[in-house]
């Protein structure tokens, strides 16, 4: 495909990819999502493909082993936290009036009473699914387009994006936690149905795992990482971009921590505390990266 006009090569891989989505499966795994961001590279630009290996292994096998100690985390056999969640959000609730934690109330209203997976699908589900399901594959895009235009702010967002995994798994080592459809199954809630994927299953759309997704681990849910990675995202786009119409990625988080609440993946307070992992990772790295140029520019 090198010697294509990079127009054609584009639209051919555009087309094998929206056929292997078709067919197979959305890809869900970062090494999977990184082969499909390599074969766009060869499309992209051909000569510098041969630099993508070199440059990703050592970021993706980080991932790797994040994704395998976050399944090994849950069979240390801590008892996961499951009251404290619900009288967090239930206070939470109580600000603006609620009465029970907000899955709950999201739940009644926009699924039904009860909530159940084979229910009627609306466009608001379809929209749910689609943000979830986001949270795989936005990331490592942006690391892909950054890696085409420049290798530095490559790097500074996959610092960023590692750093954020890694701070979320001392999360679920420490402080375990049940999500809200758990508690529901255990008693401690009324009803909810975890949702999370009924809009793409009513569409017929899979996700698919190409290589290694990484370990499941039902009690990693504090902090929330795929409310941590949105605001991760947005705030990289807010630093990096001088556009007025920069705020609005602002949305992405938002809509991310509505759709895992109502969705009964995550309580309101886990989403909370992944936008603040984010914002100290993003504060964080920034001033481990100013204090290395300091030290390069002090050194003789």
């Amino acid at each position: 495909m090198r010697s294509l006009p990079r127009p054609v090569a584009v639209a051919a891989y555009a087309v094998v990819l929206l056929v292997w989505c078709a067919v197979v499966g959305i890809p869900n795994d970062p090494i999977g999502i990184a082969l499909w961001l390599w074969l766009f590279a060869v499309c992209w630009r051909g000569e510098r493909s041969l630099d993508f290996p070199r440059d990703w292994w050592p970021w993706l096998l980080a991932l790797a082993v994040y994704g395998l100690a976050r399944g090994l985390v849950d069979d240390l056999g801590w008892p996961p936290h499951v009251a404290w969640p619900i009288r967090a959000d239930t206070w939470l609730a109580q600000l603006w009036g609620g009465h029970t934690v907000p899955t709950v109330s999201l739940q009644r209203e926009l699924c039904g009473d009860p909530c159940s997976k084979t229910g009627t699908v609306r466009w608001w589900d379809v929209a749910a699914s689609t943000v979830y399901a986001s949270h795989f594959v936005v990331g490592l895009v942006l690391a892909g387009v950054l890696w085409l235009r420049s290798r530095e702010a490559w790097r500074m967002w996959m610092r960023r994006y590692v750093v954020l995994s890694y701070v979320a798994l001392v999360g679920y080592v420490v402080f375990p936690m049940a999500p809200p459809w758990w508690a529901a199954r255990e008693g401690l809630l009324p009803h909810v149905a975890r949702i999370s994927g009924r809009g793409f299953h009513a569409l017929g759309i899979e996700r698919t795992t190409m290589v290694f997704g990484g370990l499941a681990n039902k009690t990693a849910a504090m902090p929330s990482l795929h409310t941590g990675t949105a605001c991760l995202v947005a705030l990289w786009a807010l630093t990096r971009l001088r556009s007025p119409w920069r705020w609005l990625v602002l949305a992405y988080p938002v809509a991310m921590a509505a759709t895992l609440v109502y969705s009964g993946e995550h309580y309101l307070v886990d989403t909370l505390a992944g936008a603040l992992v984010a914002a100290l990772t993003m504060v964080g790295c920034s001033w481990w990266e100013r204090r290395q140029a300091g030290t390069l520019v002090s050194r003789p």
